[in-house]
């Protein structure tokens, strides 16, 4: 069986902590930073407040990103989808679907539910 220890998984996920400083809600899964922050983005937050890591359900380590209640919205339509970048160094670090997509309209607020990103443990 594999093992990777709590502190390698750790430093994976500190960076989410230390550099994650922009949180955009787009239209269509992003896989880059351009694509994040430009393209499919419909609206963003900064600022965010991500935990340190903690163990993880079933297992594994996660990080919470806390609750987002002011998001600025600056463009029209459904999101699906969150991103997750570091601004300084124009880096994508992390996206997942978001559990109920929304419509929304330049100029509104938009909220997200907290959100768990992990890493299981090897098997």
């Amino acid at each position: 069986m594999s093992f990777i220890a709590d502190y390698v998984l750790d430093n994976g996920l500190t960076k989410l902590d230390t550099e994650a400083n922009r949180l955009d809600i787009c239209t269509t899964e992003p896989t880059t930073y351009a694509e994040a922050t430009s393209t499919y983005t419909k609206g963003n937050k900064t600022s965010l407040s991500v935990g340190a890591p903690t163990d993880r359900t079933p297992n594994g380590r996660k990080v919470v990103v806390a609750a987002i209640t002011d998001g600025a919205c600056s463009g029209d339509g459904t999101v699906n989808y969150w991103a997750i970048t570091d601004t300084g160094n124009s880096r994508l670090l992390a996206t997942g679907a978001i559990s109920n997509p929304q419509a929304v309209v330049n100029g509104n607020t938009f909220t997200l539910t907290a959100i768990d990103i992990g890493i299981p443990d090897a098997v």
